[in-house]
């Protein structure tokens, strides 16, 4: 098992309990996210957790396929799918990365709160590009710890060394922009929700 599998496996169970940290942002990222999506679409979301935002926009959308690093986090989304009796949503572990086949490709890719996570970056949105039609979009949100680390960069390092926390990226908007556009992808829109520190919300078309 790799070390980020086990570490989501340890935190799956207090991750599904921990309430939306800012409603606000999070519905507005909602909001934005519907905006671009159509009935007939084939979405993938990466990084899904414990698979909340995959059933709130399963409505939207023709079928969602949403996967994770950890078994346990997608054994707690399977549970939540049955209890709710969303039929049109599949979850599955998956890793991120070049030459990962989830199904595709598919009109609309989703990565939220989950770059920042990753340690090959690179890797990951080629991976991704590679699973969106031409085209098709890529919705991501991202936070960016590189605009503002402030005490992030002393905390972290030793929350890892007691594998109280996973891998952390400090990214910088400008850096990811640029990262998702080299993958293959015109930017299209990006916002910042919540602004501070910015957790950064790109949509980008598959060219």
């Amino acid at each position: 098992m790799k070390p980020s599998a086990k570490f989501w496996d340890g935190a799956a169970r207090k991750y599904a309990r921990q309430p939306v940290r800012d409603e606000a942002a999070y519905a507005q990222t909602l909001d934005r996210i519907r905006s671009y999506l159509r009935q007939q679409d084939r979405v993938l979301e990466v990084g899904c957790g414990t698979g909340s935002t995959a059933l709130i926009l399963a409505p939207q959308v023709d079928h969602l396929h949403a996967t994770d690093l950890s078994q346990a986090m997608i054994d707690i989304a399977k549970g939540k799918a049955q209890a709710q009796e969303v039929g049109n949503v599949t979850f599955s572990t998956m890793a991120v990365g070049r030459g990962v086949d989830a199904g595709g490709p598919f009109d609309v890719v989703m990565g939220l709160n989950l770059l920042h996570l990753v340690e090959d970056l690179q890797g990951a949105l080629a991976g991704l590009a590679d699973q969106t039609a031409k085209g098709g979009l890529l919705i991501a949100k991202t936070v960016c710890l590189g605009e503002k680390p402030g005490i992030w960069r002393l905390v972290l390092p030793v929350m890892q060394l007691i594998g109280k926390a996973p891998f952390v990226r400090f990214l910088r908007i400008a850096d990811l922009d640029r990262t998702i556009e080299e993958a293959g992808f015109e930017i299209i829109e990006t916002g910042n929700y919540p602004a501070a520190p910015p957790s950064h919300f790109v949509v980008a078309r598959k060219l």
